[in-house]
Parts: C-alpha cells; structure tokens; sequence
C-alpha cells in the first residue's frame, strides 16, 4: 500500500508498465511519452521483467529489429527492493549502476518506481564538454527564408535554432561553444552580441566552403578534448550524458547518432521471379532503419588529423576512420527524438512539435 511520502503515485507506475508481447518499436514510444528510461513488465501488477532504453540501444546497435517482442531483450530476473528494505534503494542503484528501482510489497507487487533524486542526477550528468555547431551553410533547401536570414537564425516560434540547440546542451552541463559560421555570419555575430547569455560562444570563421567535416580544421589547438559536433538544423531530445558515457565505454573515435525512422510505402509491392511471375506481394509494407541525425561525440585527434583548408563531408571523415579500423560507433535514439528543419515542410513540423509541448 502506497504511504503518502511515496516519490511515484500508483498511476504514474502503471503507466510504465507495458506488455512483454510488445514491440521495441512500441517500447520506445512508451519511453519517449513518459520520458523515463525504464518500463515494467509486471502482468496483474506483478514485477516480471524491467526493460531500458540501454537494453533496446545495445540491442538496436547488434542489428536487432525494431519489430521484434520486448520479451527478447527484457531482464527477467531484475533488481528490486522491498518494501521493508527500502532504504537500501539508493546503494543498489549506485552499486548495479541503474537510474531506478522497483518497489514490490511482500507478493511482489510493484508499488512504486524509486528514482534516484534531481540533485544525484544533476550530479552524475553534469557535461563539462565543448559543444561544435556547423552553421556555416547556406541553407539552400530552406529558400527563401534564407535570402533574408542565415538558418542558425531562423526562429522556431520566438526563438531562433542555433538557440534551441544551445539550450538543449545547456540542461546537461555544457556552456563552451564553437560556431562555425560563413553565410550571413556578421548577422549571426551581431544577435548574439546583443543577446544576454550565460554561455561562451566563439564565432570560428570559414572564409570559404569547407563541407559539413571541413571547417573542424579551423578548430586545431582550440580543442583539447571529446567534444559533440551537431548540425545547426537539427534537435535531439536524447540524454546527452548517456551518450557521451555510450562513446567512452565503447572506446569510440567518433560516435554518430541515429533515429530510428520508419517508411510505410503506400502501395502494394509487388517481387517478380525470373520467370516473370509473381514471386510475392506485400500490402503496404514498413521498413525500418537507423539515418544519421547530423549530432555526434567526436574526439579531438579528428580535428588535428585534418588537412587545412580542405573541403570535406564529415560522413567522409567518418569512412576514412572506419576503413583504418578505428571504432565508429552508433548511439540510436527514438524517431520522435529527432526534429530537423533541414526543409520547409520539416520547419513546420518542428514549430507544430515544439507549440504542443509548451
């Protein structure tokens, strides 16, 4: 029976419940609505099994399929306290390295989710990590907002991208940041001039066009450590400490984010044979695959291995490293995670996503 001090009330639990018959697909949407990392499987209420976004990740990274049962990849055999025990929640957590524990009375029903508190957390996330963002296109694709405004200055709402992207890296620490800038770049200079800031942002000029990996180079000696490297028309709602801790467990050089984008084709497919026959035919069929989402963890060699002046892709910076047997590695978060702007239809998209959740 819950007690009035109880951190999570009975509704909140069960919303974090979820089917073991469930697909990872669903479970990810689950995550993202309830915006916590763990779901229960506990049929009649009765803990079964726990189920991470680091449990789908490492599992999504191994090629598994997004339609595949929660059941595959859940732990059934998971770290609990009870109720008289309780107050050895946080050791366990610290001691097994988890963000939560159930709560189960004698029956081992779950009665509550216990959380590690704001301020351990604040604690642990804190990301004292420079912050690269490429804002130095031209914005072709977002014509003709860009004829009067560079993209990093296009608002979203009231408040411009490059903004946005800086608050969002703000919530976990960071206040260090790098703009590479080249088009319109004196307009960019002169609003962050006049916008009061608790942030350090340092305008690097690119006098010519040096591609999406290109105008790191412009960054040697400046940049000591891991760094993030986002594009200037993207957000990721992702926990940025968990990414970068992802990028130093698996002894990354470079580590790309990825959504997990699905794509209905809305028409009847039809596979020949070489006889000309009807070999199969699906109704509407789903895919789903990983897609770059333009942010990434990046060590600093990247920047020193550069050649200065060169234009380059920074996927091209990538393939140089993973053909020289370096680890490139892959961090997938939720589709619903990823907003880009990179066009106008997406534009509206993202100020619609943004407006409902004000």
């Amino acid at each position: 029976m819950l007690t009035k001090d109880e951190p999570i009330i009975m509704e909140f639990v069960e919303n974090l419940f979820i089917s073991e018959d469930s697909t990872i697909r669903q479970a990810m949407e689950k995550l993202d609505e309830t915006a916590r990392r763990i779901l229960l499987i506990a049929p009649h209420g009765k803990l079964k099994a726990v189920l991470t976004d680091g449990d789908i990740r490492r599992y999504l990274v191994r090629n598994g399929n997004i339609e595949d049962s929660v059941k595959n990849i859940a732990t059934f055999n998971p770290k609990y306290v009870t109720i008289e025990n309780r107050n050895t929640a946080k050791s366990i957590m610290k001691k097994h390295a988890i963000v939560a524990v159930p709560l189960v009375d004698e029956r081992g029903v779950v009665q509550s989710i216990i959380f590690a508190d704001d301020e351990e957390i604040i604690k642990e996330t804190h990301l004292d990590l420079p912050v690269v963002i490429n804002a130095g296109g031209f914005g072709t694709r977002l014509y003709p907002y860009t004829k009067i405004l560079p993209k990093p200055l296009i608002p979203i709402g009231e408040t411009p991208i490059l903004s946005l992207i800086m608050e969002n890296f703000t919530r976990y620490g960071a206040h260090d940041f790098y703009v590479i800038v080249n088009h319109k770049k004196n307009l960019i200079k002169a609003f962050y001039a006049d916008e009061p800031s608790s942030n350090t942002i340092h305008f690097v000029d690119e006098q010519t066009p040096l591609g999406t990996g290109g105008g790191l180079s412009l960054l040697k000696g400046k940049i000591e450590g891991t760094f993030f490297f986002s594009n200037c028309d993207i957000l990721i709602n992702a926990d940025y400490s968990s990414i970068y801790r992802q990028h130093k467990k698996d002894n990354n050089i470079i580590t790309m984010v990825c959504a997990v984008k699905r794509v209905v084709i809305p028409y009847g497919v039809v596979n020949m044979s070489t006889n000309g026959h009807i070999d199969s035919f699906s109704e509407k069929p789903e895919f789903s695959f990983l897609t770059n989402t333009g942010l990434y963890v990046v060590e600093p060699e990247v920047i020193e291995n550069l050649k200065e002046g060169e234009s380059i892709s920074f996927p091209e910076i990538m393939e140089q490293y993973r053909n020289a047997g370096r680890n490139v590695g892959v961090y997938p978060v939720s589709e619903k995670a990823w907003m880009d702007m990179g066009q106008l239809e997406e534009l509206e998209n993202m100020r619609k996503r943004l407006e409902s959740s004000e």
